[in-house]
């Protein structure tokens, strides 16, 4: 009697963990679907191009709708410029690093977008978080950068457009409005859909 009922107990026992192996999996499963459905689907997302079968990833921007700061810091020719200055632009303010990996993706998006625009009244101001001159300077002539670059070795523009993130860009209309926020890397697509119908208002 007694070996049978601890033959009973074993067995039920076994079944009892087996439940609870089967409960648990369960749970993880609903879990994971939970956090799937409800987690928001944040930028960066993918954007290919079909023929190369590369994708490139890039940051969907805000569209807004605000003043832009009043920011002056020296350009890397060494003399004093505001966003005022630019008023008659569309401006497209790029906070960048040198030692940034998306910044660095992003830039010869940037020099194509500026070299087909810039007779539309395009301009960009590349604003560079705190590296020394020549460092930035090597980095303007690798890249070819032909817009206006800052210097920025206080951090006044993450200040001023209170984002701490990089890359982040902004785009002010010509009468002074901020009208689209990004942080992160922007591809051509981007660009062109958000910024190039800007140009002709």
């Amino acid at each position: 009697m007694g070996k049978r009922t601890e033959i009973r107990r074993k067995r039920d026992a076994q079944q009892r963990n087996v439940a609870i192996a089967v409960i648990g999996g369960i749970a993880l499963i609903l879990l994971a679907v939970v956090l799937f459905v409800t987690l928001p689907k944040e930028a960066p997302v993918a954007a290919g191009n079909p023929a190369s079968g590369q994708e490139e990833y890039t940051s969907i921007p805000a569209e807004v709708n605000y003043a832009a700061p009043e920011l002056a810091l020296e350009n890397i020719q060494g003399g004093e410029e505001a966003l005022l200055d630019y008023r008659d632009k569309v401006v497209l303010v790029n906070n960048w690093a040198t030692w940034c990996p998306p910044c660095k993706a992003e830039m010869p998006t940037l020099v194509d977008f500026y070299n087909e625009h810039a007779d539309e009244g395009l301009m960009i101001i590349a604003i560079e978080a705190g590296e020394p001159k020549d460092l930035v300077q090597q980095f303007v002539d690798q890249y070819q950068m032909p817009f206006v670059v800052w210097l920025d070795p206080e951090g006044k523009a993450s200040m001023a457009f209170k984002n701490n993130s990089l890359p982040n860009s902004y785009v002010i209309d010509r009468s002074g409005t901020i009208r689209l926020s990004w942080t992160g890397q922007i591809n051509r697509e981007m660009l062109e859909k958000y910024v190039t119908p800007l140009l002709t208002e």
